[in-house]
């Protein structure tokens, strides 16, 4: 695996679409920098951010993957958007490394796939309604890949998906490596699916694959704001399903209804290294 480095970059916007539905929009207001790291963190501690305070955190430095957190999911079934993987809890698939948690997708046959991978949650272990969520985290690249950090109902209180909603942190398609999307999901059946949501790229055809980037949501119960290293991207008003408990999803998808399959361009194996993960709530 690369090492763990860091980056600078400049901002571009990308504004919302305002849909007269009962979930309304905010249209990001020009991206804006965070108001900066606090003392602690210049002094040395990584964790401190200035207006937050840490409930929890994953850094990764274990010899194997805390499953007091985290459950890694066992199926083939393709996530509903026809992807191509069978998600293995193999540790080829999914692995702690050089301080990293490794997402790997396989070109392999495994139970009539062609591919396999690995899809991580903390349902139940792990679950929030509020805060700030910050995964630093490098991604995939190639045709076909589907990398994501995701948040899932807990409790699925408005009903079936998508009634209790989805929040996409970070979703990036492998063929076009230097932009990542922020979404929400939402409406009161599958067949009345709704979401919005931006979108980020890099300056000078930069990849997300190649540097480590901090990918943020701050939740609270009038606002979504989507944020890549501190840069705010996309903002949505807040209001019901997005007022229950979530949970946090890590998974790299092969294939699928929106990147397309791989082909003969799409090098395997390819990962999504994790560096941390860690959950804020607003300081008092």
């Amino acid at each position: 695996m690369e090492s763990k480095q860091t980056t600078t970059m400049r901002c571009r916007c990308v504004d919302s679409t305002v849909l007269g539905v009962a979930l309304l929009l905010a249209t990001a207001q020009g991206c804006t920098k965070d108001d900066g790291i606090s003392p602690e963190a210049a002094a040395g501690d990584s964790t401190a951010l200035a207006g937050w305070t840490l409930t929890w955190h994953d850094e990764f430095n274990g010899a194997s993957i805390d499953n007091a957190v985290w459950t890694l999911e066992v199926n083939g079934n393709g996530g509903g958007n026809n992807e191509l993987q069978y998600y293995t809890a193999e540790p080829r698939n999914a692995f702690l490394e050089n301080g990293t948690l490794v997402i790997q997708a396989l070109k392999e046959e495994y139970l009539g796939k062609q591919y396999t991978s690995a899809r991580l949650n903390t349902r139940g272990k792990r679950d929030w309604l509020y805060g700030r969520v910050d995964v630093r985290a490098k991604t995939p690249t190639g045709r076909g890949l589907w990398p994501a950090i995701w948040m899932l109902p807990t409790d699925w209180e408005y009903g079936g998906w998508p009634a209790s909603g989805e929040i996409d942190v970070m979703e990036l398609l492998g063929q076009t490596p230097g932009r990542i999307y922020g979404t929400v999901h939402y409406g009161s059946d599958p067949a009345h699916h709704l979401s919005s949501g931006g979108n980020y790229t890099l300056p000078g055809g930069a990849s997300f694959a190649s540097a480590f980037h901090l990918f943020s949501l701050e939740w609270s119960a009038d606002s979504l704001i989507w944020r890549v290293d501190n840069i705010r991207f996309h903002a949505e008003k807040n209001g019901p399903p997005f007022d229950k408990r979530f949970h946090l999803l890590l998974n790299v998808a092969v294939g699928g209804n929106w990147p397309g399959s791989p082909d003969a361009s799409t090098v395997f194996p390819q990962y999504m290294q994790v560096d941390y993960v860690r959950v804020y709530a607003k300081a008092k």
